[in-house]
């Protein structure tokens, strides 16, 4: 009897038992199923990246063109171009240079020829920012051929090619001639040539303006296609003969027709802005070009770079 009363607390003790680990599995599972806890992943997700501060909000500068664009007149070297980036940085914008390509009596033809170089294209590709200076030498050298001829003065520049293979021309962009025998033709095309400055009109002046203002839109969609994503500023010509009463007239009526032209392309270009410069020098010739009378000084070049600063800004 003894012995089936202990079978019997036996099996009681071992279906409790059985029962209680039925119910611990089944609260378990249960957990697991409504909070999972998962494995551990391998590897850590990546923390979000900061954008690069190298690059951001920098005005990387380049300048292309003739001799205006690498500053011949300026006592300092400067020019409108380094000018340009002292000014962006005083008014609390950063601002570099990465590279200043004028070239003393370059025409368009010759900047045509330059843009399809791969060091001038990998300049140009690391600005955000382009300058580009040029027509001058195309405008005026059919008013500087004159002067020489009329006072016997030697070609401008020497009348040595440029380094694109074109002809020594003006010198610069609005700027008429290069320093070398500059002064001498001035002088003697006032003092004994006159009849040479009567019969140089605006028609005689525009004779090329066709052709250099296709080569100059030309250039522009180069610059563009070369680097998409630059924002591209012409500066404008100006008459350095304005001082000379035969070419005040057909001066600024030849440069006015140009800037019209140079307009007329850039207003197709949404990337694109002309400066103009020609209204800094009317009048005041005498306190804002160089000694050689054609490239502006140190003062000229610093009202380029002024209006060059308020165009970007």
């Amino acid at each position: 009897m003894n012995d089936f009363k202990w079978t019997w607390r036996a099996a009681s003790l071992l279906s409790i038992a059985a029962t209680l680990m039925l119910l611990t599995g089944f609260v378990y599972a249960v957990g697991d199923i409504m909070y999972p806890k998962g494995a551990a992943p391998a590897v850590q997700t990546p923390q979000s990246t900061a954008a690069p501060t190298a690059e951001t909000g920098v005005l990387k500068i380049a300048a292309v063109g003739d001799s205006l664009a690498k500053g011949t007149g300026d006592n300092t070297g400067e020019g409108f171009v380094r000018r340009t980036v002292t000014g962006l940085s005083d008014s609390g914008m950063k601002a570099e240079l990465v590279g200043n390509l004028g070239i003393n009596g370059l025409t368009t033809a010759g900047l045509e020829d330059k843009l399809k170089e791969d060091g001038v294209q990998y300049v140009l590709r690391q600005a955000n920012i382009i300058l580009v200076s040029i027509g001058g030498n195309d405008l005026f050298q059919g008013a500087q051929s004159m002067l020489n001829e009329a006072s016997g003065g030697t070609a401008p520049e020497g009348g040595a090619p440029n380094s694109a293979g074109s002809s020594g021309g003006a010198g610069s962009s609005g700027a008429g001639a290069g320093a070398a025998g500059g002064n001498t033709a001035v002088n003697g095309g006032v003092s004994g040539g006159n009849n040479a400055l009567q019969n140089l009109n605006p028609q005689r002046l525009l004779a090329g303006l066709p052709s250099a203002s296709k080569r100059l839109e030309s250039i522009l969609t180069a610059i563009s296609r070369i680097n998409p994503s630059a924002k591209v500023y012409y500066i404008g010509l100006y008459n350095p003969f304005g001082d000379l009463r035969e070419m005040l007239i057909p001066g600024n009526q030849a440069v006015t027709a140009w800037n019209g032209a140079a307009m007329d392309i850039i207003n197709r270009n949404t990337d694109m802005t002309l400066v103009p410069v020609m209204d800094l020098f009317n009048g005041h010739l005498d306190q804002y070009l160089s000694s050689d009378h054609f490239h502006p000084n140190g003062d000229g070049y610093q009202r380029m770079a002024d209006r060059i600063v308020q165009a970007v800004r």
